[in-house]
C-alpha cells in the first residue's frame, strides 16, 4: 500500500491510512470519518476544504479558530458561495446528528453562527434555509442537550435584521416545535425546566424575527396563536400555582428571569401582546379565554385576573375596548355555566375595565352596561326559580347554596357597574344614570326595557333591588352644577315611583341615590346619624346662594319630593336606617335647595308628619309614631339653626327640654335605642310637648317671613301614583 503523509497530525505510518475512493487513494483516519479522500482533496471545492478545516480531529479540541476565520473570510468575499457553504454543513451536520457525533454537531453550530453574524448581504437568503434545515434537525432530535443547541442557535438567528424580507419563508414547524417543548415532561425536573425555557425563549424568537418581518401577518393567524399563547400560559401557571402555595413571590433578579419559565413566559407573552396591532389583538386574546376554560381556571379566577392585568397593561392603550368586548362575548357565551364561573369572568371585566378607565373605553360603554344588566336580569331570574321550585330536605341545602352563589354573580355584577361608572366622565355617567333606570321596573308603567315576565314579584323586587344598587355606585360622587342636570324629570318621576317604595330596603336605596345626586358640597357625611345637633354652626356646613335654576326646579319638582318623604315617613316597615335617610332627605334639601318658601313647605311638611303621627290615621305601631316625632324634633332643630330665627330656635329648644325631661322616646337620642320604653298612647300628653304652628308662625313671621300657608296644613298633592299607590295597597 501506498503511504502519504497525513496534513492533520503528521501521520506516515500504514496503520493510520485506510482505502481510498479509487484503487491507489488512501483516506487518512481522520478524513475516513468525514468521506474526504486526501488524495483527490486538492481537486475537490475550495469552500468544501475550508468547511472540513474547521472540524478538528479531536471534537473536544473545538472549532479550529485559524481556519475558521479563514472560511468566514472566503463566505464574505463570495458571498454567492454561502448557499453551498450552508449546505454542506448541512449535510455533515445532518450526519453526525444521525451517527451521534455530538462534538461535531457542537462544532458545525458554531460555525453556522459565526457566519450568520458575519454575512448580512443578499445572498444570505439560500444560506438561511440550509441553517433552518439544520436547526430543525436538532430540534426534532430526541437529545434535550441538541434541542437546547438548536433553540439557541435560532435565536441568535432571529435577532439578525436581515436586508430584504422573504416572501416564502414560514415558521410553522418552529412554532409547533417551540410549543411542544414548553409542555415538556422530561422524567428530570433540571432537564425538564431547561427545554420548557427553550422552548419559551425559541417562541420568543420567532415573534420577533416574524414581527420584524414584511411577513409579520402570519405568526398572528389562529392557529399559531392557538400553539404560542397556550404554551405561556402553561408556563405562567405553573408558578402562579407554586406561588400561591408559599405566599407573594419576592421580585425576580435578572438571573431567575433567564433561568424561571413562569418569568420567562410572562415577558414573552407581554412582549407579544405589545406587538399586537388593531387587527390581530382578538387572535391573540382568544386563546386565553380557551385555556382558561379547558384548565377549569375561572374558580378560583387569581390566574386569569393575572393573566388580564398582563394583557391590559401590554396592549396598546386605544385596543382596551377589544379586550373587554371579548371578555363580554365570552360572558354571553358562558351564560349557561355555574355561577361561580360567570361571578369570575365578571371580576376579571371590572379588572379589565379598572385598568381601561385610565385610559380609552371606546364606544363600548352602553354594550359594556347592557351585557351587565342582561346578565344581572338573567341571575336573578335563576335565583327566583330556584327559590320557588326549592323542596324540603338535601334539596333545600342545594336550593340555598346555589342562591348564596347567584348573590356572589350579582355582587360581582354591581361593584363592576359601580367602577365603571364612577370613572366616567360627567356627560357619560348621566347618559348611563338614564340607561339604568330605564331597566328598573316600575309598576304603572311600560318605561323600563327589562324583560321581567319570568321573574315573579320576589324577582321584581330582587331586580329592583340589585339595579338601584348599581346606580347607587354610579351617582357615587357624580357633582352635577345644577340638580336640574343631575335630576331631570325623565329620571325623577321613575325614581320616586310608588312601586319604589313598597319595600323598606327600595326606599332607603332611591334616598341615597338622591342624597348622592342632592349633595353637591359633601355635608352629607357631617349630618350622618338622627340627633339632635346642640349647634350646627359647628358642623362648618358647605353651601351657596340657590341659583336660579334650582328655585325653577323645586317649584316644579317640589311637591313630588315633599309626598315621596311624607309618605316614607308612614311606612309600617321602617326601620332605624329609614328614618335617619329621611331626616338627611330633609336637611340636604334645605342646604342646597331652600330659599324662604321652600323652608316654609318644609316646616309645614315637618308639623303635618307630627300631626300624623298623634292622630295616627294609618294605625301604625307606637315605635314608628315615636320615630316620627323623632324625626320632626331633629329636622326642625336643625332648620331653626340653620335659617337663624333666635325666637324660632328658642321654641324648638324648649320643646326639646321638655322631651327629655318628660317623654325622651320624642327624642332620636332614646327611640332608636335598644330596649326604649314607650308609652302605651300619645293622646294624653301635654301639648308642651309638640310644636306648635302659631308660636313657629310668631317668631317667623317677626324676622320677616311669609306665614300665611303655615296656617295651610300640608296635605300631599293627589297625582296619578298617588292613585295607583292607594288601588295597588288594597
Amino acid at each position: 500500500m501506498c503511504v502519504g503523509y497525513c496534513r492533520h497530525q503528521g501521520h506516515s505510518s500504514a496503520s493510520h491510512w485506510t482505502q481510498g475512493c479509487l484503487p491507489g487513494h488512501h483516506l487518512c483516519l481522520h478524513e475516513a470519518q468525514s468521506g474526504v479522500c486526501c488524495c483527490c482533496s486538492a481537486l475537490r471545492p475550495r469552500y468544501k476544504r475550508l468547511v472540513d478545516n474547521i472540524f478538528p480531529e479531536d471534537p473536544k479540541d473545538g472549532l479550529v479558530k485559524a481556519d475558521m476565520e479563514k472560511l468566514t473570510f472566503y463566505a464574505v468575499s463570495a458571498p454567492e458561495k454561502l448557499d453551498r457553504i450552508g449546505s454542506y454543513l448541512a449535510e455533515r451536520l445532518s450526519r453526525d446528528v444521525v451517527r451521534h457525533r455530538t462534538g461535531y454537531v457542537l462544532i458545525a453550530m458554531e460555525a453556522l453562527d459565526q457566519l450568520l453574524m458575519a454575512c448580512h448581504s443578499q445572498s444570505i437568503k439560500p444560506f438561511v434555509e440550509s441553517f433552518l434545515h439544520m436547526v430543525a434537525k436538532l430540534l426534532e432530535s430526541g437529545e434535550p442537550k441538541l434541542q437546547v443547541l438548536g433553540t439557541n442557535s435560532f435565536v441568535k438567528f432571529a435577532n439578525i435584521e436581515e436586508d430584504t424580507p422573504s416572501y416564502h419563508r414560514r415558521y410553522d414547524f418552529f412554532v409547533s416545535r417551540f410549543s411542544a417543548m414548553c409542555h415538556s415532561y422530561h422524567s428530570d425536573p433540571e432537564i425538564r425546566t431547561e427545554i420548557r425555557i427553550a422552548g419559551i425563549r425559541g417562541i420568543q424568537g420567532v415573534v420577533r424575527k416574524t414581527v420584524n418581518d414584511e411577513l409579520r401577518a402570519t405568526i398572528w393567524e389562529p392557529q399559531h396563536m392557538d400553539k404560542i399563547v397556550p404554551s405561556l400560559l402553561f408556563n405562567m401557571q405553573k408558578i402562579e400555582e407554586a406561588d400561591s402555595r408559599i405566599g407573594p413571590p419576592p421580585s425576580p433578579s435578572a438571573a431567575d428571569k433567564e433561568e424561571n419559565p413562569a418569568v420567562l413566559a410572562e415577558n414573552c407573552f407581554r412582549e407579544l401582546l405589545g406587538r399586537a396591532s388593531f387587527g390581530n389583538m382578538n387572535n391573540a386574546v382568544r386563546p386565553v379565554f380557551a385555556h382558561l376554560d379547558h384548565h377549569k381556571l375561572w374558580d378560583p379566577n387569581e390566574f386569569a385576573v393575572h393573566c388580564f392585568k398582563i394583557i391590559m397593561y401590554s396592549i396598546q392603550a386605544q385596543y382596551s375596548h377589544h379586550v373587554i368586548q371579548e371578555i363580554l362575548g365570552h360572558l354571553d357565551a358562558c351564560k349557561k355555566d355555574s355561577p361561580r364561573v360567570r361571578a369570575g369572568i365578571i371580576q376579571v371585566l371590572l379588572e379589565a375595565v379598572a385598568i381601561a378607565a385610565k385610559g380609552s373605553i371606546g364606544p363600548t360603554v352602553l354594550e359594556v352596561f347592557n351585557t351587565l344588566l342582561k346578565h344581572l336580569r338573567f341571575s336573578v331570574e335563576l335565583e327566583a326559580n330556584d327559590l320557588q321550585g326549592g323542596s324540603t330536605g338535601n334539596a333545600n341545602l342545594n336550593t340555598s347554596s346555589k342562591d348564596s352563589d347567584e348573590k356572589i354573580v350579582q355582587n360581582a355584577i354591581i361593584q363592576t357597574i359601580g367602577f365603571f361608572g364612577s370613572n366616567l366622565p360627567d356627560y357619560q355617567r348621566s347618559e348611563i344614570m338614564m340607561f339604568i333606570m330605564g331597566k328598573v321596573p316600575v309598576f304603572g308603567t311600560s318605561t323600563h326595557t327589562l324583560d321581567i315576565s319570568q321573574l315573579g314579584d320576589l324577582g321584581t323586587r330582587r331586580i329592583q333591588i340589585m339595579l338601584l344598587r348599581s346606580l347607587l355606585m354610579v351617582t357615587s360622587g357624580y357633582k352635577a352644577k345644577t340638580i336640574v342636570t343631575a335630576l331631570p324629570g325623565s329620571f325623577l318621576d321613575p325614581l320616586l315611583s310608588p312601586s319604589l317604595m313598597e319595600d323598606y330596603e327600595l326606599r332607603q336605596l332611591v334616598l341615597e341615590v338622591m342624597h348622592n345626586l342632592m349633595d353637591r358640597h359633601d355635608n352629607r357625611a357631617k349630618l350622618r346619624g338622627i340627633r339632635i345637633i346642640p349647634d350646627v354652626a359647628d358642623l362648618k356646613i358647605k353651601r351657596e346662594k340657590i341659583c336660579r335654576q334650582d328655585t325653577s326646579f323645586m317649584k316644579k319638582n317640589g311637591q313630588q319630593l315633599y309626598r315621596h318623604i311624607y309618605l316614607g315617613c308612614k311606612e309600617e316597615d321602617n326601620v332605624h336606617k329609614n328614618y335617619e335617610l329621611l331626616y338627611t332627605s330633609l336637611a340636604l334639601i334645605t342646604i342646597e335647595l331652600a330659599n324662604e318658601e321652600v323652608v316654609i313647605d318644609l316646616i309645614r311638611l315637618a308639623i303635618a308628619l307630627q300631626d300624623s303621627a298623634i292622630i295616627n290615621e294609618d294605625n301604625l305601631p307606637m315605635f314608628h309614631r315615636c320615630g316620627i316625632m323623632a324625626l320632626v324634633a331633629a329636622y326642625l332643630n336643625f332648620v331653626s339653626q340653620m335659617i337663624a330665627v333666635p325666637a324660632f330656635c328658642q321654641h324648638v329648644s324648649k320643646v326639646i327640654e321638655i322631651r327629655t325631661m318628660e317623654a325622651p322616646y320624642f327624642l332620636p337620642e332614646h327611640i332608636f335605642r335598644d330596649k326604649c320604653m314607650l308609652p302605651k298612647s300619645l293622646e294624653k300628653h301635654d301639648k308642651n310637648l309638640y310644636f306648635l304652628t302659631n308660636k313657629i308662625a310668631e317668631s317667623l313671621g317677626g324676622s320677616g317671613y311669609s306665614v300665611e300657608r303655615l296656617s295651610v296644613p300640608y296635605v300631599p298633592q293627589v297625582t296619578g301614583f298617588l292613585i295607583w299607590t292607594k288601588k295597588h295597597r288594597r
